[in-house]
């Protein structure tokens, strides 16, 4: 298994994604967050087609702290039903992936 992963998610406006990213990296749940945006989703919701605009986050953190992002994530999300999806980081530049392991410690 991967030792990081990147996460993603989607809010409906560039502020709730501010707001979902600073309290991310400030629980130290992920190292950083980018916000890409806006997007365009196409997609089945509730039985219906539909196509809208979002904001997309990438966050990056430890695999084993992922449980606890993922429920920040799903306490704080605009949504109530939000998309949050990981996929393994397999390679990456090695102090890019110490500043992940360093920035995503616990505080005690």
């Amino acid at each position: 298994m991967a030792d990081y992963v990147q996460v993603s998610t989607a809010t409906p406006t560039k502020e709730q994604a501010v707001r979902l990213a600073q309290s991310v990296v400030k629980e130290r749940l992920a190292a950083g967050a980018q916000i890409i945006g806006p997007v365009t989703s196409v997609f089945w919701h509730l039985g219906e087609f539909g196509t809208g605009e979002e904001w997309q986050l990438l966050l990056k953190t430890r695999t084993k702290r992922y449980p606890e992002l993922e429920q920040h994530l799903i306490r704080h999300h605009p949504w109530e039903n939000p998309e949050i999806a990981a996929v393994p980081i397999v390679a990456g530049a090695e102090a890019c992936l110490a500043w992940v392991s360093e920035n995503t410690q616990p505080e005690t």
